[in-house]
């Protein structure tokens, strides 16, 4: 990895740097010119060492050499990559079978995906049900010729999304010959199994030039009971088979039930006495149906091809196609009594009002896997144009690109015939509409055989679309010579048309499905038209300046929002070996489409606090009964057409060293702002709100109090069950919101070249968050999101790599340490890790190169018992442990 625009243009230019050889060769005595390349953030090809805003380079060896896995792995471990996401591997989640990145901790509708400068179609479903975000997951790693990393706002030259940042992928566009690619790997503590076979290569036809890539993989799940640190809960057991009578609160005795069914959950079962009475209960549901990592298995393929037509004109096309399936299983299935009204019911039996609790162990469904989800996702990109010369040095470029992606999945649901499995036939209702049966006990003790699971479990299914189609033209050229240099320009004209359709299955409105929620159709569509300019303008020999601006409409639920955006950057140079620079600039985001035309998305909090019940009990929040209760309670949340797009704000300053070829340093300062941020309304504050409404504490006759009090609905405070606990909160998207993040970057890298012993290569990147602060509404409290021990963000990133070349052998230590985090349970921090990953690659012949690479050499898994199971910070660690693999390239052709 470097962070100048030299390797950029060194790779444009197909020259392989010294570094990157297996073998060393004596550098030359004269530096070749540089080509002149494109680089991300800009539209006009510049020679010059670094710009006026810094881009991180990765090229695609520096994902095998730094012991990446993928596309998706390389880019999660950049330094810049400093916020917390829920990936595919995190459990629970809306999108399980995708992956994304958050720069600088701003969320990952923030950050600008490119393929070969292209937008790409969102992922269908949106990320935590609210933004939406592009999938990195469908990208073949051995077509990737560099990836390119901008921080902060580009609107002004790529139009929305672009406020954190802008990531480039750019695919190879040449090669000679073929090569046939095999890895696999597994981990030292067993489990999670990894294979990938790759076939790459190209051929030149006369004026036609192709390549193509294939790439089949697939990786096995690994299971939390693989693990011995997270096989089995401590504290209280899960209620697997229960009866409590609502009268008395108490759970009925279950006599016998408990042994009988001794063998469920590995044998775990017991019969468990609380202070309300005994049940069955095991440590190990959950356990059971936690999947770590995702099984999946994925098929993606490349194809490019140019055509030169004549020296000034030449036609492209390229297409990517992938097709991912994925499963986990995070929950089991369990039923309770009259779950979709009040979970309880009249037992003609007793008299009593009784709650019946069971969850079908996977001794009796045939497996945990028969009640895995599955996905299956495809997305295709396509692109064609033509490019050329109009005369003068002028280039042009016109082009259309599209992308689609769909998801499908499979999730098991209860059917609507579960309560009478359990229960019998429903005998009516009470006066107040409480269900009435007549259930015999055995029914709910008796082993249920697969084919009866078969007959009240079913599967929902749900198809999820999105896609987008731009049509673009630029061009760009010198328009006069100033006597500092050439003063150039860039332009660029795009229309283009996205849209996205949520399909949830139409038997669940119907009926068929125990669920007592609707879930209806989300769809909605928008048209985009862009124009902007660019000039680069040499002022002095010594200073430069760049200037951008941008005009974007679009058009969206019978309206239209218009966004004019700027940029400006200054390039100092007192000395060649010595750059100071600054930017500028402006950036904007148009409201997520999911945020537009959410019809009704259901979910729930990982955790809530109900403050008006602590206060009517007494209870300070810090020992309250009903404060932080995990899981937290559900929520509804609806869209809103009256968004604003986001405005951003970024600004930075800099410095380059690069005195030699051997030794270079840079040092850059960046602060990003966001107004008029999309969010959700914050729960906490409704609750916080609402208790101050209730209390007497703020004007119950006001506005404020009558929208926050019809948000939050509560059971009856004479409910026999749950009385006046927190059934929903409603929740829609506001514009309100601020934010603003700050802090700096240090890169470097020095080479050691020896006649004997080889190349010695020591690089290192370091970013450091200063400062993180949000506010929901004008007038609110500041909050300090740096400190705050609800935030997972990373404050501190390091990365490190010590690289050796000699001969035929290239070895690679790379390290990346992770900062301070807030503990699970929000009471202190863990403290920071170093994880190591190393790597060896050897050329037997100009054909055959075999590597070997670890990744987490110490087999460390970091621990975090303070939240209890499952005992490691998910999300921001991996319990894996040690990953080895063997990989073997073979070359044929020339």
């Amino acid at each position: 990895m470097k962070t100048t625009n030299l390797l950029a243009a060194l790779i444009g230019a197909q020259c392989v740097p010294l570094l990157a050889q297996a073998q060393v060769t004596p550098p030359p005595t004269e530096a070749a010119a540089p080509t002149a390349v494109v680089v991300t953030g800009s539209r006009i090809a510049r020679t010059s060492l670094e710009g006026p805003s810094a881009v991180t380079v990765l090229t695609g060896e520096d994902i095998t050499r730094q012991g990446y896995k993928n596309v998706f792995d390389a880019l999660n471990n950049q330094v810049q990559n400093s916020g917390f996401v829920q990936g595919a591997d995190y459990g629970n989640t809306f999108t399980p079978s995708a992956n994304t990145i958050s720069l600088r901790g701003l969320g990952p509708n923030h950050t600008l995906i490119l393929l070969n400068g292209r937008r790409l179609a969102d992922f269908p479903i949106a990320y935590e049900g609210t933004v939406n975000f592009t999938n990195l997951a469908n990208i073949p790693s051995n077509i990737v010729e560099r990836i390119e990393i901008l921080s902060g706002g580009a609107s002004a030259i790529y139009g929305s999304d672009a406020i954190a940042g802008v990531v480039n992928i750019i695919l190879k566009n040449k090669a000679e010959g073929f090569d046939v690619n095999v890895k696999a790997g597994t981990t030292s503590r067993g489990g999670a199994g990894d294979r990938r076979v790759q076939f790459t290569g190209g051929q030149q036809f006369g004026k036609l030039n192709t390549v193509f890539s294939l790439e089949l993989s697939e990786r096995d799940p690994l299971s939390s009971l693989q693990r011995d640190f997270m096989s089995a809960r401590s504290g209280t057991p899960t209620n697997i088979l229960s009866r409590k009578n609502l009268d008395t609160g108490k759970f009925i005795d279950p006599g016998q039930a408990c042994a009988d069914v001794a063998d469920f959950y590995g044998g775990s079962t017991i019969r468990y006495t609380a202070k309300a009475g005994s049940y069955c209960a095991s440590p190990k549901v959950g356990t059971h149906h936690w999947t770590v990592q995702t099984r999946n298995r994925s098929k993606n393929g490349f194809a490019s091809a140019t055509y030169q037509f004549d020296e000034d004109t030449t036609f492209f096309a390229d297409l990517l196609v992938g097709r991912n399936d994925t499963a986990n299983n995070t929950r089991g299935p369990s039923w309770t009594s009259a779950s979709t009204s009040n979970s309880y019911f009249l037992n003609r039996n007793t008299g009593n009002y009784e709650v019946w609790t069971r969850y079908v162990a996977p001794e009796e469904m045939g497996g945990v896997g028969r009640y895995d989800r599955t996905w299956k996702d495809e997305a295709v990109a396509a692109s064609l144009g033509v490019r050329g010369y109009l005369g003068n040095g002028w280039k042009y470029e016109a082009g259309y690109s599209a992308s689609w992606y769909e998801s499908k999945a499979k999730v098991p649901r209860a059917l609507a015939n579960i309560d009478s499995f359990f229960l019998g036939p429903r005998l009516g209702t009470d006066p107040d509409g409480v269900a009435i049966f007549a259930p015999d006990p055995a029914r709910l003790t008796r082993r249920i055989t697969p084919g009866e699971f078969d007959t009240i479990t079913g599967q929902a299914e749900s198809d999820d679309e999105s896609w987008t189609h731009t049509l673009s033209a630029s061009a760009n050229g010198k328009l006069y010579d100033l006597p500092a240099g050439p003063l150039q320009l860039a332009a660029v004209v795009e229309a283009g048309r996205q849209g996205f359709t949520n399909t949830p299955d139409a038997r669940i409105n119907a009926g068929y499905f125990n669920l007592a929620s609707r879930s209806d159709v989300t769809e909605g569509t928008r048209s985009r038209y862009a124009a902007g300019a660019e000039l680069n303008i040499p002022l002095l020999t010594t200073l430069t300046a760049t200037l951008a601006g941008r005009y974007d409409r679009y058009e969206f639920a019978e309206r239209s929002n218009g966004k004019f955006t700027y940029n400006g950057g200054l390039e100092f140079r007192p000395r060649k070996d010595l750059l100071v620079r600054a930017n500028y600039a402006t950036s904007f985001r148009a409201p997520d489409m999911n945020y537009i035309y959410k019809a009704r998305g259901t979910g729930y909090y990982s955790s809530t606090t109900d403050y008006y019940r602590c206060a009517v009990a007494g209870q300070p929040i810090a020992d309250c009964e009903f404060a932080d209760k995990s899981p937290g309670s559900d929520y509804v949340q609806y869209g809103s057409r009256d968004l604003k797009p986001e405005q951003g704000k970024s600004y930075g300053a800099g410095v380059v060293w690069s005195p030699s070829s051997s030794f270079d340093i840079s040092a850059d300062y960046w602060n990003i702002k966001i107004d008029d941020l999309v969010r959700n309304l914050d729960p906490d504050q409704l609750l916080r709100d609402e208790s101050a409404c209730r209390l007497g504490q703020l004007d119950i006759g006001s506005f404020l109090c009558a929208d926050t009090i019809s948000r939050i609905t509560r059971y009856a405070d004479n409910a026999p069950d749950k009385a006046g606990e927190i059934k929903e909160i409603r929740v829609n998207p506001i514009n309100a919101a601020k934010e603003s993040v700050s802090g700096f970057d240090i890169s470097a890298k020095y080479a050691l070249r020896t006649a004997s012993y080889g190349t010695f290569t020591v690089r290192g990147n370091y970013t450091k968050t200063l400062t993180r602060r949000s506010q929901q509404f004008a007038g609110d409290e500041v909050a300090d999101q740096l400190h705050a021990l609800d935030s997972s963000d990373w404050p501190d990133k390091l990365g490190t790599s010590v690289n050796w070349n000699v001969g035929k052998l290239s070895t690679t230590l790379f390290a990346t340490r992770y900062g301070k985090i807030p503990n699970s349970a929000q009471t202190g921090y863990i403290t920071p890790t170093t994880l190591v990953n190393a790597s060896a690659v050897y050329r037997f012949t100009d054909r055959l190169t075999v590597s070997l690479i670890v990744n987490n050499l110490f087999n460390k898994v970091k621990s975090d018992p303070s939240g209890g199971w499952p005992y490691y910070p998910i999300g921001n660690y991996n319990p894996l442990g040690r990953v080895g693999w063997v990989e073997l390239n073979y070359h044929f052709g020339s």
